[in-house]
């Protein structure tokens, strides 16, 4: 019972810090494509604040799908066709090749790319007149790297999305300072979004990626709270007796699940976000926590007891009937379904550790992704490419995270301190 409990409220830190956060590969394919990005060439007065094809090179890299070729290998810096002699790149042994330029004019910068097949000797991408200032070169390194890992992949890339997570900093031995952070992919860019005395919990975000619901404890109590990211402006949505927890948003935004104790046990409800009607969803003695929605929005995923130990169950909201999602383990909890609604990642117990897994629910086959003993809070890419997930590396916590099919995995640890509730941002 008492693990029971705890997937309902993971008190999670002991000491934190601040947020900004790293990434570290520890595993990619047996044989990543070779990929060169060479240099892009400016046309300015000042130098510029962001080598875009850095961070075009750092997420092809972090993807670990590819092979980057180092810049010091590089026997030229082709910025355009003209300059690009297929014969040289295919003596360094590298598949494809990026190039690109950016001039400024009028304050204005404008930046083109081109994607070259080298063995092939073809043009796959070109793109110009991308306008971009100073202040968001990186998020120009991240489109192309979108568009090219698209190309290559055939899979939309993710690099453009965003993440946040909750740090908290230890200032005397019973007193903290939590924070809930907004980053790139990346890590980088973090911004604090709310500081508090007190521990913030399962953040989750609106589909459109405009809104933030979290549970904050700021008043004493759990309490949910929405947060409106372009304007900073916050409100208070139910604070009823007992448990409030885990909000989940609907796929149109106008609703949001959530677990409430206010009936004396811990269901789920639906709360109507334009009229404000609560409706209850779950009707057991068990507990029901962690609700996640459907990609149609029809029906919801939670974890429950009710069986006699945590599993993952599905409730077809229409007709409100009940099917149970996981039977392999003792422990299934923190169901998340990617967007076409075939993979439901999960917090898995095996051996006495926690896991992370994936079920594909049209064949019922379960993978373990992981092999770290304390994983939690998975999160899925909006391109349902890779997990992200908190777990402990020696006496702290990281972000890491691991490809569907687990052959890429990666950290994102804070510089310094522990990183807690990862939750990864739709497309925008």
């Amino acid at each position: 019972m008492q693990r029971t409990l705890c997937f309902i409220f993971l008190f999670f830190f002991s000491v934190l810090a601040r947020a900004e956060l790293t990434v570290e590969i520890t595993q990619g394919v047996d044989q990543p494509t070779p990929v060169a990005v060479s240099p892009f060439a400016f046309t300015g007065v000042q130098a510029l604040p962001e080598d875009v094809a850095q961070v075009i090179s750092d997420d092809l890299y972090r993807s670990g799908m590819f092979k980057i070729m180092p810049r010091e290998n590089m026997l030229s810096f082709p910025s355009d066709r003209s300059s690009l002699f297929f014969r040289d790149w295919r003596i360094s042994g590298s598949d494809f090749i990026v190039i690109g330029r950016i001039k400024e004019s009028e304050g204005q910068l404008v930046v083109a790319f081109e994607l070259y097949d080298i063995l092939k000797e073809e043009q796959i991408l070109r793109e110009e007149g991308i306008k971009a200032d100073r202040s968001n070169l990186r998020a120009v390194g991240h489109y192309i790297s979108d568009k090219v890992f698209e190309a290559l992949t055939g899979v939309r890339g993710a690099f453009s999305t965003h993440i946040v997570y909750v740090t908290a900093k230890q200032l005397a031995p019973s007193k903290h300072s939590y924070r809930l952070m907004y980053a790139d992919s990346d890590g980088h860019n973090a911004k604090e979004i709310l500081n508090s005395k007190e521990p913030i919990m399962s953040p989750a975000w609106s589909r459109d990626g405009t809104k933030l619901a979290y549970v904050s404890f700021e008043s004493g109590r759990p309490a949910i709270y929405i947060q409106y990211l372009l304007t900073g402006k916050r409100e208070k949505v139910q604070s009823f007796r007992g448990l409030n927890g885990a909000p989940s948003w609907s796929p149109d935004g106008n609703q949001l699940a959530l677990v409430l104790s206010k009936d004396g046990n811990p269901e789920i409800y639906v709360l109507d976000l334009q009229q404000r009607r609560l409706n209850r969803i779950t009707h057991h003695f068990g507990i029901d926590t962690e609700p996640s929605w459907s990609p149609d929005g029809q029906s919801l995923i939670f974890t429950s007891d009710r069986g006699g130990q945590p599993q993952i169950y599905s409730i077809y909201l229409p007709s409100r009937d009940v099917t149970r999602l996981t039977f392999e383990g003792q422990y299934n909890a923190r169901g998340r379904l990617t967007q076409d609604g075939r993979f439901l990642a999960m917090v898995h117990q095996s051996n006495g550790s926690f896991h992370i897994a994936v079920q594909d629910l049209r064949t019922g086959r379960l993978d373990l992704l992981t092999e770290t003993f304390m994983d939690e809070s998975p999160t899925i890419a909006p391109n349902g490419s890779i997990i992200l997930y908190a777990t402990q590396e020696g006496v702290r916590g990281v972000l890491s995270a691991v490809s569907l099919d687990g052959r890429v995995k990666f950290r994102l640890p804070s510089s310094d301190g522990d990183v807690r509730e990862p939750a990864w941002s739709p497309f925008q």
